[in-house]
């Protein structure tokens, strides 16, 4: 206790920023540097030890043994890394930097583990100097190594997903700007002066680029949807109003498609906080996809039930079925599932990411149940206010 609290006086002296307060201050939104992690001015602080001053430190640390073993893990690595940071700590990575170390300064490797989910680290080596032991210890204490540890697996994610969304979105609009390019091209050339050709040409160029244009809509929508997102409704929304939108939604989708669809529930004055028009685009989403992947002949029926505080909506149908190895990845932007069965089906695959993202905003929960012969249900669950 004595050698924590000597840290702390020294650590408010004027002038913090010789303090290990001071350096953190400083350091913030810097990338950690291993000799940073321990300021000149703790080496004169004889009665504290390493493991007192790991602890304090506000970044995930450990010290480690020469050979690789744990002696100590501040209280952030416990909580940032919990049951993987042993696989962190074994990671042949690890081991292969404490050899370097004893010829060079300080080392800085990335480690990248696979199980139990995937993680990126980057982990900073620095030998621990001898003055940091207490009077005596120093010369026969066992060798220590401080290693900062700088989970990067958020930020490399969102990057993959970034790159993810750029190729996707090139490839969708490359596909039919390619056909429009060479239509035209045909147009001019050897279908000039053939108008039975012209007339097939153009319907085809204007089915591509009403593609287009909806893949656009689309991407600009959920960028809508993605900046609100933080943001959770406050305007009090009737289920009876989404109700009625929803039908006049679906009246035009339903007079030429080969389905049908039910509503078996009435108006009993429920109310929720929310945005309306997106939880009508929500409904009419999942209900555009039951009647368009539901093949021909498809019921599709929508119930609503309430359960103490949560409102859910119901949407299901009895078509094909989904295997249970898409299920999880279905709310991917541009993640669509390539079979016989759908290989004429158009679709800008945003439809389900738009819709987890507005469910997200109202604090609810999407669940898609599926089973190949068995149809699909998609659930929709909002809180009520209390």
């Amino acid at each position: 206790m004595s050698a924590v609290v000597s840290l702390l006086a020294a650590a408010l002296i004027p002038g913090g920023a010789c303090g290990i307060f001071g350096w953190w201050l400083g350091r913030r939104g810097k990338p950690v540097e291993p000799r940073a992690a321990l300021p000149s001015l703790l080496v004169s602080i004889p009665r504290a030890r390493p493991e007192a001053l790991v602890e304090l430190l506000p970044v995930a640390a450990v010290l480690l043994r020469s050979e690789g073993g744990l002696s100590h893990a501040n209280r952030a690595a416990r909580m940032q890394f919990g049951e993987s940071l042993g696989a962190v700590i074994r990671h042949p990575g690890v081991h292969a930097a404490l050899e370097r170390l004893a010829a060079e300064e300080s080392i800085a490797t990335t480690l990248e583990l696979d199980v139990p989910v995937r993680r990126v680290v980057l982990a900073s080596f620095q030998l621990v100097p001898a003055e940091l032991f207490p009077p005596g210890e120093g010369e026969n204490a066992e060798a220590h190594v401080l290693v900062i540890l700088d989970d990067r697996s958020d930020a490399e994610a969102v990057d993959r997903m970034r790159a993810d969304f750029v190729a996707h979105a090139s490839h969708e609009l490359r596909t039919p700007l390619a056909s429009l390019v060479g239509f035209i091209e045909t147009l001019r050339g050897p279908a000039a002066d053939d108008p039975v050709a012209q007339q097939q040409f153009l319907a085809i160029m204007a089915a591509q680029a009403g593609r287009m244009q909806r893949l656009i809509d689309r991407l600009l929508y959920l960028s809508r949807v993605q900046r609100l997102e933080h943001t959770r409704p406050k305007s009090v929304v009737s289920v009876s109003d989404v109700v009625d939108r929803l039908m006049d939604e679906t009246t035009f989708l339903m007079r030429d498609a080969d389905a049908s669809l039910t509503f078996p529930f009435s108006d009993e004055g429920i109310f929720f906080l929310g945005d309306e028009d997106q939880i009508v685009q929500v409904l009419l989403n999942l209900v555009e996809n039951a009647v368009k992947y539901g093949g021909p002949g498809v019921d599709v029926t929508i119930s609503l039930t309430v359960d103490a505080d949560v409102l859910r909506f119901l949407i299901e149908d009895n078509g094909p079925g989904i295997e249970a190895r898409h299920i999880p990845r279905l709310t991917e932007r541009f993640y669509r599932i390539e079979s016989h069965g759908t290989a004429q089906v158009s679709g800008t695959g945003l439809g389900l990411s738009i819709v987890k993202h507005i469910v997200d905003r109202h604090g609810g929960k999407l669940v898609i149940r599926s089973s190949v012969g068995r149809g699909t249900q998609c659930e929709v669950s909002l809180p009520l206010p209390g």
